[in-house]
Order: C-alpha cells, then structure tokens, then sequence
C-alpha cells in the first residue's frame, strides 16, 4: 500500500464517541469479542500516522507505519480500561517504541528517536535536550544531532547497568516508567533517581565535548 492509500483510508476512519468506545472495551476485554477489537484497533490508527508524520520523506514509511501498528496491536491487548489511564497516553509508547526501533535496525540511528519529543506531543522536550545544556544547541540541527549521538551512545556504555537500563528504557525505548520500574524490581522513585544520576553523569562526560561547539 503506498501512502497516499494510506491517508485516503484514514479519512474514511469515523471517530468513537466515548460511550462507544467503552463499550467496544467491555466487549472486547470481558467477552473476547474480535469485532471489537478491530474496531479499536481502526479507531486508533490515526494516532500511528500521527508519530510516523516526521519521518513521512522516509522511502520505508509504510514499514514504520506498519510497525507502529505492531506496537498500536500490542497497546489493545495489554491495555486495562480499569486503571483510568487514556489509552492514546498509554498507546503512544509503545506505537513510538516500535517505530524507534525499526529506524535504528534501518541505520536511521538513534538521532531521529533523541530528537522526537518524549511525551509524544510537539514542542515536548526530547531526549537530546534532556541529556544537553541549551548553549549546545546553537551548532546546526543535524550536525550537532549526528556528533551529539555518537558521542552520547559512547557515554552511555560506560553508565552503570541500571542507570543505562532506565536512559535506554524510559527515553530510547518509550517505555513507561512503570514497566521500567517493573523490569527492574524497583520503585517508580527510584527510577527517577536513576533517571536523574545517569543524566547528571551523561552531562558530565559531555561537557567538554559541548564546551568545543
């Protein structure tokens, strides 16, 4: 399918009301109804063509969208409607999390996954910006982006394993704090320890490097 078919099927795709999706759900979750599960899957595929729009000059497009819709399946089946959590906000990581790792398996490297924005909305602050004091960001874009990469995925390597777990798993990855906090058998407050340890440890490996730009 080329991505000019895509889009023509995604205008086609009707919105749920949120009556109907709660029922669509109940059906699916406590009667296994694959109607259902279709439907949400259909329902929702807006929001794969949504994190896939910055790379849409990309020749594989539609594999990365067709990865997104991997994640986009797996968020359907591990999702609990119970827990109050906005299945887009619970979606969106791994849809992103697909997608990031098909660019890297497609030598896209990990520049175009550092510069999407983490919480999946435009403007959000990306990983690069986390990692980076503002006075880096004055080189152009790419150049910097392709340097910073190479020199960041070096100084990662060389954090300590759960310290590089959380960096890889909550930015890299997009994988919930939760699930990370999970893998790991510790706290969600912990996690963020670790977050902030490795980032402060990731700065100061960088800054002589970022004093040179």
């Amino acid at each position: 399918m080329r991505l000019d078919d895509y889009m023509k099927e995604l205008n086609e795709v009707s919105l749920l009301s949120s009556e109907e999706e709660a029922a669509l759900w109940r059906a699916f979750k406590e009667h296994g109804d694959q109607q259902a599960r279709r439907r949400l899957i259909e329902s929702y595929q807006p929001l794969v063509f949504k994190q896939a729009l910055p790379y849409r000059g990309f020749d594989g497009v539609m594999d990365l969208i067709q990865e997104g819709t991997v994640g986009l399946i797996e968020a359907v089946e591990h999702y609990d409607p119970r827990r109050g959590v906005a299945f887009s906000l619970f979606a969106v990581h791994r849809i992103r999390g697909r997608m990031c790792d098909f660019l890297k398996k497609e030598h896209e490297s990990d520049v175009a996954c550092m510069d999407a924005s983490l919480d999946g909305e435009k403007g959000g602050m990306t990983f690069k910006e986390a990692l980076a004091d503002a006075a880096a960001l004055s080189v152009p874009e790419q150049a910097e982006s392709d340097e910073l990469a190479g020199r960041l995925q070096t100084a990662m390597g060389r954090l300590p394993e759960k310290e590089r777990a959380v960096l890889t798993g909550v930015y890299l990855e997009s994988q919930p704090v939760e699930a990370v906090a999970e893998a790991l058998s510790v706290s969600k407050s912990h996690i963020y320890r670790l977050q902030k340890s490795g980032i402060r440890r990731v700065r100061g490996m960088l800054s002589r490097f970022m004093q040179h730009w």
